[in-house]
């Protein structure tokens, strides 16, 4: 079990590690730099140029990882694990479209709002769908039509709300890694914590397992998910992946991820929380994540109501650079913010087992 985990992690962080300095070449090779907006802070315009869709490295790191580490250990491909990496090359692919375009047909703002909306829209509705099929042994599909938190609850939502909540939530949260991605290693650093959390409950749901319910100490205390430990191999795979290119995103960044990387990151954790029945409690374990997309909505909620701003900008981390924080100091501090968040969120997880034990 552990071995698939380890070779999984080893070798996203080893693939990232050299794989980004060969992209970062490729792309300033190619003239593909970040496009800085005029109406952001003045500091970051000594970063237009830097070589961006760097997300390309860790999806392929993370990808290969997964392959490679069944390939050494002789386990297959599951349908969880297959339809979470989709989900991720898929809005990936739409991020590179967008930031392809941004960068080389010199259209500052990307792909159009309506094309962009409907490649996500496809992209999400294709994995919600397929999520619901494929069924195992015990009759549990990667996805589940009941809301969930730390498991699933409730009653029966039915596959066609389904379809619409798993929409919304991919849409919620790749946006979300999109807007806290504006720092240098914010948006990689932030991720590392919470695909790091996310190795854990998926090794931890393999281990407490209802098909193994008849040698766990209470038959309550058990998990219906497809596909665990696929999971905690896949969460493991983009912990090292975020990890090696880090290395290379932190200040001063050599590359930045770009909406290839962003929305990648978003979708395949919205993929992990579905498939994992912990829907609701990302939105905790990904509390920085919703937190800068709240200073969004609340700063053009604010402006349009009142025509006043709460915050001098948004998203929320530019407000405290033009409070005089240093770019560094913001992005510790958010880490931390977002540590305390995981810690948070792994502590409900717990006491949602143990309160059932």
């Amino acid at each position: 079990m552990m071995k698939q985990i380890l070779f999984a992690g080893v070798i996203g962080l080893f693939l990232t590690l050299i794989g980004t300095p060969l992209l970062i070449k490729l792309l300033a090779r190619k003239g593909y730099g970040q496009y800085i907006r005029d109406d952001g802070p003045r500091e970051h315009a000594s970063k237009r140029g830097t070589p961006t869709m760097g997300g390309i490295a860790f999806i392929l790191a993370t990808v290969a990882a997964y392959f490679l580490s069944k390939l050494i250990t002789g386990k297959p491909p599951t349908y969880s694990g297959v339809l979470v990496l989709g989900l991720m090359v898929g809005m990936g692919l739409v991020g590179f479209l967008d930031d392809y375009i941004k960068i080389v047909k010199r259209r500052s703002l990307g792909l159009r709002a309506k094309a962009k909306m409907a490649g996500q829209l496809l992209v999400g509705v294709s994995f919600a769908v397929l999520a619901l099929q494929f069924e195992d042994a015990r009759g549990n599909t990667p996805a589940s039509t009941k809301l969930s938190f730390i498991t699933d609850f409730g009653w029966t939502i039915g596959p066609v709300l389904f379809v619409i909540w798993a929409l919304f939530m991919i849409l919620a949260m790749s946006n979300g890694v999109n807007l806290t991605d504006g720092l240098d290693g914010l948006a990689t650093g932030a991720s590392v914590l919470v695909f790091g959390a996310y190795t854990f409950i998926g090794v931890w749901q393999f281990q407490e397992s209802c098909a193994n319910a008849q040698i766990l100490p209470s038959p309550n205390a058990c998990y219906e998910v497809r596909d665990p430990l696929d999971l905690a191999v896949i969460s493991a795979a983009l912990m090292g992946a975020c990890l090696g290119f880090l290395w290379w995103n932190t200040s001063p960044a050599k590359i930045f991820m770009g909406d290839t990387g962003s929305l990648a990151l978003g979708g395949v954790l919205t993929g992990l929380a579905i498939c994992s029945r912990t829907e609701l409690l990302v939105a905790v374990m990904g509390g920085l994540f919703v937190l800068i997309t709240m200073s969004v909505v609340i700063q053009v909620g604010s402006f349009r109501l009142t025509g006043k701003r709460v915050f001098r900008m948004a998203p929320l981390q530019h407000h405290f650079e033009l409070k005089g924080w240093s770019e560094v100091l913001v992005v510790v501090r958010f880490w931390i913010i977002q540590g305390i968040c995981v810690i948070v969120g792994l502590g409900l997880f717990y006491a949602g087992w143990a309160a059932e034990k």
